[in-house]
């Protein structure tokens, strides 16, 4: 008999068990894969009554205090990269349980940017719509980005990736966040702006920023309204960096051209969300970090902190 039960949460593309040698663990874990969001509280809790491990992806299910109340089994949780919000840190070592996190890669975010960038900037969905739907052909004018401006809020290593993407584009490079000094953005092949004057020049806004109590509503109504009216804004960080609201309106009342977002307050998204709106904004399903590397390196690195605890040696604590 397994001495540990060991659920995977939000499998969603149904991946997580093949992507890691599970059965290097050997017969004292039993593991199981959810494939489907679980939603309804009282079922996520029958669910995971009897898990003494718990592998979670990201933020896509909240483990608060509530729940971890009621799972006396639990032992360990395992989530990918090195922080998520969605699990109450302190309410689960209070309880005694382990936390631990692996890598991440800033590779498959920066990739996801620069394609929604160019996806929003020449037009390629309604475009693709268009002619599948025998639509006009040839309906929208697309923008270059040879010459344009780019403003990189946030520089850190995804922020220095997109720097690097554009400057191979042939597009003037500014940066700006609350830490970011002159001297570093030139590092990283900007030029350090005041968030005002980079609102103001960037022909493209793209945000890079985590979310902390400091950069919530970083990007508010006010910011908004000082961009250029054909500006584009990309965001595939946190939906709490921009103030809630704030983007539909400007995009409902044209005060930008358009924008693209991969991340959203709620996830999924109900049925009726305004995001899905569509007009002039490109929205993906939280996609930055979904990618053949960095599911690997999260379900290699999952297996690897499991038996590390089983050990006694836990690795990666949060």
């Amino acid at each position: 008999m397994p001495t540990h039960n060991c659920i995977i949460l939000d499998d969603y593309q149904n991946v997580a068990l093949s992507l890691a040698d599970w059965a290097s663990l050997g017969d004292a874990v039993s593991v199981r894969s959810f494939t489907e969001h679980i939603s309804d509280r009282e079922r996520l809790t029958t669910a995971l009554r009897d898990a003494s491990i718990l592998v979670v992806m990201r933020e896509r299910t909240v483990i608060d205090s509530a729940l971890l109340k009621k799972l006396p089994a639990l032992r360990l949780i395992v989530t990918s990269g090195m922080r998520n919000a969605a699990i109450d840190l302190k309410a689960a070592k209070e309880q005694g349980i382990i936390i631990c996190g692996t890598d991440s890669g800033s590779e498959p975010p920066a990739e996801l940017t620069w394609g929604l960038l160019l996806a929003l900037a020449r037009n390629i969905v309604p475009e693709q719509n268009s002619l599948v739907g025998n639509g006009p052909w040839q309906q929208t004018l697309g923008i270059t980005l040879a010459g344009k401006t780019i403003g990189i809020v946030g520089l850190g290593k995804i922020g220095q990736r997109i720097a690097r993407y554009a400057q191979a584009f042939g597009m003037k490079v500014y940066a700006w966040s609350p830490n970011l000094t002159p001297e570093r953005a030139e590092k990283a092949g900007a030029v350090f702006k005041e968030k005002a004057e980079l609102l103001a020049l960037s022909d493209v806004l793209t945000l890079h920023l985590v979310s902390a109590p400091a950069t919530r509503g970083v990007i508010g109504w006010q910011d908004l309204l000082r961009m250029k009216p054909g500006a584009l804004l990309i965001n595939t960080s946190r939906a709490e960096l921009i103030e809630e609201g704030a983007l539909l309106r400007a995009l409902e009342e044209k005060i930008i051209a358009g924008a693209a977002t991969d991340v959203f307050g709620q996830e999924p998204l109900a049925a009726d969300s305004a995001w899905r709106g569509g007009g002039n904004l490109l929205a993906t399903p939280h996609l930055g970090y979904v990618s053949d590397s960095n599911y690997r390196l999260y379900f290699t690195q999952a297996v690897e902190n499991i038996a590390a605890w089983l050990a006694g040696k836990p690795q990666r604590e949060l």
